[in-house]
């Protein structure tokens, strides 16, 4: 028989769940809704302008004698910069999650330097933070090159002294100027 599970909630980035604590048999309900100091700290670290939503909440629950698996959503509301135009770009994630802390962690060697196939593995510690998994889900749904609606590279910023044309947009062309002007 499991125990029902029990609801563990913060307002922080992180909720420390000690494996010791929790029962080998039951599920832990989780819910981290960051209040707006949270989460303006967490778009600090990331680089956004904003987070104006952040939720993540989900289930913690065993997986045979020592292993666990957490499953949760992510959904979030993130203002970041254009990188054409400058102008802010909202995005919305909606994401499902998955790690498996396990504790016999394949060994990789030196000739495993491709991603794993399951990428959902993770080492098994003393605690599990569903913060952690959090901030780092959230950093990988992240777009990293956001872009306004109708912004194109012909819209980019140009740099130029006044009275000097602009620098050019292609490195190599950019190089090839340099060497020209050099000799």
């Amino acid at each position: 028989m499991t125990d029902s599970p029990s609801l563990r909630e913060t307002t922080t980035l992180a909720l420390p769940l000690r494996l010791a604590d929790l029962s080998a048999r039951g599920t832990v309900k989780f819910s981290l809704l960051p209040d707006p100091e949270a989460r303006a700290a967490l778009a600090g670290l990331m680089g956004v302008q904003k987070l104006r939503k952040l939720e993540f909440s989900g289930t913690l629950t065993p997986e045979g004698r020592y292993d666990w698996r957490l499953a949760g959503r992510l959904g979030a509301t993130a203002v970041q910069d254009c990188v054409i135009t400058g102008e802010p770009v909202i995005t919305r994630i909606d994401t499902d999650v998955t790690r498996r802390f396990v504790r016999d962690m394949p060994e990789i060697t030196s000739d495993d330097l491709e991603i794993p196939e399951d990428d959902t593995l993770e080492p098994l510690g003393p605690v599990i933070d569903p913060g952690a998994v959090m901030a780092e889900a959230l950093a990988l749904a992240l777009p990293d090159y956001p872009r306004a609606e109708g912004a194109d590279l012909g819209q980019g910023l140009q740099v130029a002294p006044e009275g000097a044309a602009p620098l050019q947009r292609n490195a190599f062309a950019a190089l090839a100027a340099l060497k020209r002007d050099a000799d």
